[in-house]
């Protein structure tokens, strides 16, 4: 079985990653740490460029059609603890956001893709609510910004095997839900928070 030693040697393999913390720093607090999303392989990348200690706390989202299709998916996303979200049966009683909070109780953090499918081209497309209703249900959660760069060129749509080149991930400085701010205005704010990361 593939070891998170080896899964994340792989993964950084193969993006050439670099790493950066720009005005934060690694830390086992609770967060969620949301990222842009390009690439199937994003989640494996963002997971692996954070630290050991934190890995073991934090929870990609993944969409279970992907992960769960074939014997290969399913133990990679069981090696880096994927949370499988069923994006065809989201019903009223079965909130994905209320899975998650209850999944990661009030140790573990979460890594999700606020866009929900990948954006092509490597822009960043409109952040769905899911990240706001988050906030909302538990405000106290830190809100990290990620911003992945190359990925699409790495992995591009429709591709199995990877072009091994170099990417980055940059975390950015935390953020919150303030209080009675608008859904859209925290969306446009926090999609903002990942563009200016870009350059940074």
């Amino acid at each position: 079985m593939i070891t998170e030693t080896l899964l994340t040697w792989i993964a950084r393999f193969i993006s050439g990653v670099s790493v950066r913390w720009v005005d934060s720093q690694p830390d086992t607090c609770q967060r969620v740490y949301f990222a842009n999303h390009t690439s199937h392989l994003d989640v494996v990348l963002v997971w692996s460029a954070l630290p050991p200690h934190i890995r073991k706390l934090t929870r990609p989202i993944a969409a279970k059609d992907y992960w769960d299709g074939g014997w290969v998916r399913r133990k990679l996303a069981k090696t880096f603890n994927a949370m499988l979200i069923d994006r065809t049966e989201i019903k009223v009683h079965q909130s994905p956001i209320d899975l998650m909070l209850r999944e990661i109780g009030k140790t573990q953090s979460l890594i999700i893709f606020p866009e929900g499918g990948r954006t092509p081209g490597g822009e960043v497309g409109e952040f769905k609510s899911g990240l706001y209703y988050l906030s909302k249900k538990r405000p106290e959660l830190e809100l990290i910004p990620v911003h992945i760069n190359n990925m699409n060129r790495i992995l591009p749509r429709g591709e199995v095997l990877p072009v091994p080149l170099l990417s980055s991930v940059t975390f950015g400085p935390p953020m919150w839900l303030e209080a009675g701010e608008a859904k859209m205005n925290f969306l446009t704010r926090a999609r903002e928070a990942v563009l200016n990361l870009k350059d940074s």
